[in-house]
C-alpha cells in the first residue's frame, strides 16, 4: 500500500511540474483555473431587457476573445451592482463614474477601472421639462416637483445635484417634492406622463430617445445642459489575474467602428471607442459627492 500512495504522489507532482509553469506564464491562479464563467453586469440605468438588448454582442465578443464562457447578467439596483464586484461575484461591471467611486471606497480601494468611451472624458447631464410649463432656467425649477434617476447616478442624480447646489438652489429646501425613478428611461416617462415638472438624466439616453423617436420634443425638451465631468467606465476587482485584466483591456480598446461587429458593440453603448482610463479621473466626482451629502 505504501508503494501505491507513493505512485500516486508522484503523478501529481508531475502533472504540477507540467501544468504550474504554464499558469505562471498566462498569469492564471487556481481559482481562476477552476472559474467556468466570466461574469459582467452593469449598472441598471435601464430596463433589463434593454440591458441586454445592448450588452449582448459584447458578451459574445469577450468571450471569443478571452477564449471562455462569458455571461452576463442584470441586477435589480446600482447598489447590487457595487456588491457584486466589490464581492467578487462578477468580474467586469459597466459602472458610473459615481458607482464606480462607490465601489472603490466600499472595497477599499480595490475596484480598478479599465476602459472609459472617449465620450466619458466630457460627460453631461440635461435637465427636461414640458416646452409649456414655465421652466427655462434653473431657478425656475423652485417650488415645483423634480425627479432624479436612481440616488446612485452619477448623470442622473449626482451630478445634476452638485450643479444645483452650485446654483445655490437646495432640492431639499426649494423643490415642492423630490423623486427618483430607479432609471433614465423612467425619468423621461414621468415627465411626459406630467408626474413630475422636470427632471434630469444622462444626456446619451436623451438623445437616443429623440433619435429613435421616442419622445416629442416640441412637448418635452431640454432647457439646461451641465458642464462636462468624467462618467462611465469598465471596472474589475484588483485581485484578478493581471494578466486576464490586460487581455480584457485590449479586448475592448480594440473594437473599432471600422468593422461591422465593433460598430455594432459601440453604437449600442453608446460610444465612438473605448479608451483606457484610471482612478484618479473619478476624485472629482468622489469630492462632488462629499460636497452634496451622498459620501459621509
Amino acid at each position: 500500500m505504501p508503494s501505491i500512495a507513493f505512485s500516486q504522489s508522484a503523478v501529481v507532482r508531475n502533472i504540477l511540474r507540467r501544468v504550474l509553469p504554464l499558469a505562471l506564464v498566462f498569469g492564471i491562479t487556481a481559482p481562476a483555473l477552476a472559474q467556468q464563467t466570466f461574469k459582467v453586469t452593469t449598472i441598471p440605468e435601464e430596463a433589463a431587457t434593454e440591458q441586454i438588448r445592448k450588452f449582448g454582442p459584447l458578451t459574445r465578443y469577450l468571450e471569443r476573445s478571452l477564449g471562455m464562457k462569458v455571461e452576463f447578467t442584470p441586477v435589480n439596483d446600482y447598489p447590487a451592482a457595487v456588491e457584486a464586484l466589490v464581492n467578487k461575484q462578477v468580474d467586469l461591471v459597466w459602472f458610473g463614474g459615481f458607482t464606480h467611486v462607490q465601489a472603490q471606497l466600499r472595497s477599499g480601494g480595490k475596484v480598478i477601472p479599465i476602459a472609459q468611451r472617449e465620450e466619458d472624458s466630457q460627460f453631461r447631464s440635461v435637465f427636461i421639462a414640458q416646452t409649456d410649463s414655465g421652466i427655462k432656467s434653473l431657478n425656475d425649477l423652485r417650488g415645483k416637483q423634480v425627479s432624479f434617476g436612481s440616488q446612485s447616478s452619477t448623470s442622473g442624480h449626482l451630478m445634476p445635484r452638485s450643479f444645483l447646489l452650485d446654483a445655490k438652489i437646495d432640492p431639499e429646501k426649494d423643490f415642492k417634492r423630490i423623486a427618483y425613478s430607479g432609471a433614465h428611461d423612467a425619468t423621461i416617462a414621468s415627465v411626459v406622463g406630467g408626474r413630475v415638472d422636470a427632471a434630469a438624466l444622462d444626456i446619451t439616453v436623451w438623445r437616443r430617445f429623440v433619435e429613435d423617436k421616442k419622445v416629442d420634443t416640441a412637448k418635452v425638451n431640454v432647457f439646461y445642459t451641465t458642464p462636462p465631468f468624467y462618467n462611465y467606465n469598465w471596472s474589475v476587482h484588483a485581485d484578478m489575474p493581471a494578466a486576464l485584466r490586460e487581455r480584457i483591456t485590449k479586448a475592448l480598446l480594440a473594437l473599432s467602428m471600422n468593422d461591422p461587429e465593433g460598430k455594432e458593440i459601440l453604437t449600442l453603448n453608446r460610444a465612438t471607442k473605448y479608451i483606457p482610463t484610471r482612478a484618479e479621473n473619478y476624485k472629482g466626482l468622489e469630492n462632488a459627492g462629499r460636497s452634496a451629502g451622498l459620501i459621509k
